[in-house]
Formats: C-alpha cells, structure tokens, sequence
C-alpha cells in the first residue's frame, strides 16, 4: 500500500485519486508519520434486481379491489 503525507497528499490530490481509481490500490494518508486516513477504490454495491420489469399490471391501479361489496359505499 502506497503510503503519502498530508503535504503531500495536498499538492497531488487529483492525481493521486485517478491512480487509486485506475490501479484500484489504497493509499494511506499519514501526519507526522501517523495514519490519519485511507483512501479505497469505489466498489459499486448496487445489484440488479431479478424481479425488476417482470411485474404486469391489469387494469386500474388506483381504484380500490372489489368496491362494490364495501358497505360505505352503498
């Protein structure tokens, strides 16, 4: 693991990201020779959902199911 001061870390931040990004390797972020940070590569969490455009909706969605046999509406 790459390891930077914070000095140093401030004068290339940009470029130190785009490497974590294009390498995917973590660098440590140090003050006075202490670690104080970590910076990670992104891994995207988010999965597809299997069910997602599966569903069909038949007739109205909004009206309320059997209306007719409710007593408040008669």
């Amino acid at each position: 693991m790459m390891s930077l001061s914070v000095s140093e870390f401030k004068a290339t931040c940009l470029a130190v990201l785009q490497d974590v990004k294009k390498h995917k390797k973590r660098v440590l972020i140090t003050k006075r020779g202490k670690p104080i940070a970590e910076i990670v590569p992104y891994e995207s969490t988010q999965t597809r959902a299997p069910l997602k455009a599966t569903v069909q909706f038949v007739g109205d969605i909004v009206s309320p199911v059997a209306e007719a046999e409710w007593e408040a509406s008669r």
